[in-house]
């Protein structure tokens, strides 16, 4: 069985964030990185439906240089070689543009499988795996909590809302976008860290994928960033009780607008 892990590396969330000079995104120097937090949990699964079933975990991620760093954890942790989509041409892409630009480099691998985190922890859109779905012309199902593979079928399991679950069957190959907490991921042993050195490491430019820098154009830009202004006020009441209660409501359906 073959898998794809698509992998991101995002600024690590303890990481004391300052905005650029444009207010458009955060300043990138001065801080670490680390592999998006689904993306981890999307890693574990594949990894673990290579133990159960054989076959081989790829690694694909878009990025600059520093990328190698999530990448050569994730083959540390036992992904079995990589591919590094870098080139200037990536940078500032929306989901569409990176969902593109990763579908021409997977597509010739031709995968039973192609698993990716529900969403990144820096923009949390949520659209890039469907969208690459959809490029590949793949079924594809969201918030997976439980993955079963029998007989070249995929049966899993849905996140829905107020606490309810969906069983959905899919034919292979097929994409599904990982819940975090579907399982318990594992840390990288000496060994493994060891081996990833050997592992190969693939790079991959907009030429090599035959993307032209019209053809990722985003369609969708961050125009500002900024903190929101701190506003707290304290305000006392006076009165009798009834008075009191009558003031409040009259605050809450009319000034605060949650009533």
């Amino acid at each position: 069985m073959k898998i794809v892990v698509c992998l991101k590396q995002v600024p690590a969330r303890d990481s004391l964030l300052r905005l650029n000079l444009a207010q458009t995104w955060i300043q990138e120097t001065e801080i670490s990185f680390e592999v998006n937090e689904p993306d981890v949990y999307a890693l574990e699964e594949a990894l673990r439906l290579k133990e159960k079933h054989g076959g081989e975990v790829i690694v694909c991620s878009l990025g600059p240089a520093r990328a190698q760093q999530a990448i050569k954890e994730a083959l540390a942790k036992g992904a079995d070689r990589a591919l590094h989509l870098e080139d200037p041409a990536f940078d500032g892409l929306d989901a569409r543009g990176t969902a593109l630009a990763m579908s021409r480099a997977i597509r010739d691998e031709n995968p039973d499988l192609i698993v990716t985190g529900l969403q990144s922890d820096d923009f949390g859109f949520a659209q890039t795996g469907v969208i690459l779905a959809e490029l590949l012309g793949l079924p594809h199902s969201t918030i997976i909590m439980e993955i079963q593979v029998t007989g070249g079928r995929l049966r899993v399991k849905r996140e829905l809302e107020a606490g309810w679950f969906q069983w959905i069957e899919m034919p292979l190959p097929a994409l599904v976008t990982i819940q975090s907490g579907i399982n318990k991921p594992r840390y990288a042993t000496l060994k493994g860290i060891m081996a990833a050195k050997s592992k190969p490491i693939r790079k991959l430019s907009a030429a090599d994928l035959g993307v032209a820098p019209g053809d990722v154009k985003p369609r969708q830009k961050i125009t500002r960033v900024y903190v929101p202004e701190k506003r707290a006020q304290t305000e006392f009441l006076q009165g009798s009780a009834k008075e009191i209660a009558s003031r409040l409501v009259d605050k809450l359906r009319n000034e605060a607008r949650v009533l």
